[in-house]
């Protein structure tokens, strides 16, 4: 089946810049018009494949007039169909405007924001649970996400003001994990509230009266908090905390990258769980 195939009043071709539709995808890229629309944009197919994997799709399918064909998008494009979604077909300097990138990957999905309610996970569903405290880099936010899937994790729990989970540069670095991992936001006192109504031990990377990394005792479903990239976690955060350990740092540096920190702990909680 070919663009033209497809019911005229599910698909488009869209070759102005100026056009009202390219206006509002382009302003999905500013976090505050983004979050007032409850919309987010994901790109390549990769990612689109992905989402549809894990029973996510698309609003929107935005596809480049040239482009490869593949038939992984000829599924897409029935499913997004089957749903009642639209098919736009643009160029490649309206892709460039939607997306923001030079040479942009030949297909994007718009889809609408996740329930990001505390309320919506099962905390006994998954052995492990990464939790960030004032994360500001989306890049960092992506990793972990990326990094939550890596090691079989229920998801990422985003405490107070972190950055946007839905915005492209976290999107396109958690590589397709922002549909493989739950995405929660809460504040602290109602996470740590949450936390303590059931089971789950509370561990933080920490040089407070910390136990070493290695040979912990960890226990599930553990909840591996990390805090913001310049400040680590407040003593409120760390002394509330079931379990406080460190890692030995053998050079000049005094911490690792705070997307790495958690990585690192994930697979040392991963290996002790599964021993």
């Amino acid at each position: 089946m070919t663009f033209s195939d497809y019911p005229a009043d599910a698909r488009r071709t869209i070759t102005g810049l100026s056009n009202p539709t390219v206006k509002s995808l382009r302003a999905l890229r500013d976090t505050r018009l983004r979050k007032r629309e409850g919309r987010f944009l994901a790109e390549g197919l990769r990612l689109l494949t992905d989402a549809r994997e894990s029973g996510l799709i698309p609003q929107t399918l935005v596809m480049a007039e040239r482009r490869d064909p593949h038939p992984l998008l000829t599924a897409l494009e029935a499913d997004i169909l089957a749903t009642g979604g639209e098919i736009l077909e643009v160029s490649e300097a309206v892709l460039e405007k939607i997306t923001g990138k030079e040479n942009p990957q030949a297909v994007a999905g718009i889809f609408a924001e996740f329930d990001t309610a505390l309320s919506r996970i099962d905390r006994e569903s998954a052995p492990i649970w990464l939790v960030a405290q004032a994360l500001r880099d989306p890049g960092n936010l992506g990793t972990m996400l990326r990094t939550g899937d890596a090691v079989g994790a229920g998801g990422v729990i985003l405490i107070d003001d972190c950055a946007d989970p839905f915005s492209v540069e976290a999107v396109r670095a958690s590589m397709g994990a922002i549909f493989t991992q739950k995405v929660v936001r809460a504040r602290w006192d109602e996470f740590l509230t949450w936390l303590r109504a059931g089971t789950g031990q509370l561990v933080a990377a920490s040089l407070r009266d910390a136990v070493p990394y290695r040979g912990a005792p960890y226990q599930a479903p553990c909840f591996l908090m990390v805090g913001n990239e310049s400040r680590g976690l407040p003593e409120e955060y760390e002394r509330a905390c079931d379990l406080r350990v460190t890692m030995p740092m053998r050079g000049r540096a005094d911490s690792l990258n705070a997307a790495v920190a958690a990585a690192v702990l994930a697979y040392e909680v991963l290996a002790a769980l599964e021993s």
